[in-house]
């Protein structure tokens, strides 16, 4: 779909971010007040006419997806939710960008590893070890069926770090909330496709934490300690994505 009009007739290109009242796209919204942010009640992902109307209202050129249940502990108590939310709704938004003909940014996750070796690539084997990571996986794979598509593989949380304990035993590439928004602002206007991971150093989910609230006394905790299956080490390769920055900032240059 061609841009829309904008004040004074230049055009703008429509985008979309779903969860735009979640904790990435909270920080995300900071950064791009000009995209648009619509609530669930507007554009929700499990109900495609619904969806439909608000595109063709509007226009519609990018979608960046990030609506999804999040939580490994609930998906496996309700694991239909799982289903609806971050399977048929993707799906669903797969079946949007493509009858639109606009690009689709779809936020996965670090899990889909395995988590026994860590420092993945894009294009290493994925294998999920709990219903939540299947769950995104099923997301990616409705992507891949749409060629305007890039699939992020991240992980983040919120500042200052909120719990009382830390895993000692799982290595990550998780940044804050605000990092992981400002990486993923500079993918939106971008023509990239297929798969990149965005994330920080491999570093353990204590590190982590202590990078967030140097200050506060935070607990010891074991991945054996919680009833919910956790990948030991699920750190993202990032080479990818640092290219593609630099790769931007020298053509900003000639």
């Amino acid at each position: 779909m061609s841009a829309a009009p904008d004040i004074g007739g230049v055009a703008r290109r429509v985008v979309v971010f779903t969860g735009g009242s979640g904790l990435l796209g909270s920080q995300v919204r900071m950064l791009r007040p000009d995209i648009l942010y619509p609530s669930r009640s507007e554009f929700d992902v499990t109900d495609y006419a619904q969806m439909d109307s608000f595109a063709t209202a509007r226009g519609l050129d990018v979608v960046v997806h990030a609506a999804a249940l999040t939580s490994p502990p609930v998906v496996d108590r309700e694991p239909e939710r799982a289903l609806m939310a971050n399977i048929i709704g993707t799906a669903n938004v797969v079946r949007l960008c493509a009858a639109h003909g606009a690009r689709l940014i779809y936020v996965s996750t670090d899990y889909v590893f395995d988590g026994t070796r860590g420092n993945y690539a894009e294009d290493d084997p994925l294998r999920p070890v709990n219903k939540y990571a299947w769950s995104k996986l099923g997301g990616e794979c409705a992507v891949r069926l749409h060629d305007d598509s890039l699939i992020v593989r991240t992980s983040f949380g919120p500042a200052p770090f909120p719990y009382d304990k830390a895993f000692v035993d799982q290595w990550t590439s998780r940044e804050s909330a605000a990092v992981i928004a400002g990486k993923l602002a500079k993918l939106i206007d971008s023509d990239a496709r297929g798969v990149i991971h965005v994330g920080g150093p491999r570093r353990t989910v204590m590190d982590y934490a202590k990078s967030l609230s140097p200050d506060k006394a935070i607990g010891r905790l074991s991945v054996n300690d919680v009833t919910f299956i956790v990948p030991a080490d699920t750190s993202l390769n990032c080479e990818r994505y640092r290219r593609f920055v630099e790769e931007r900032g020298e053509s900003r240059q000639q």
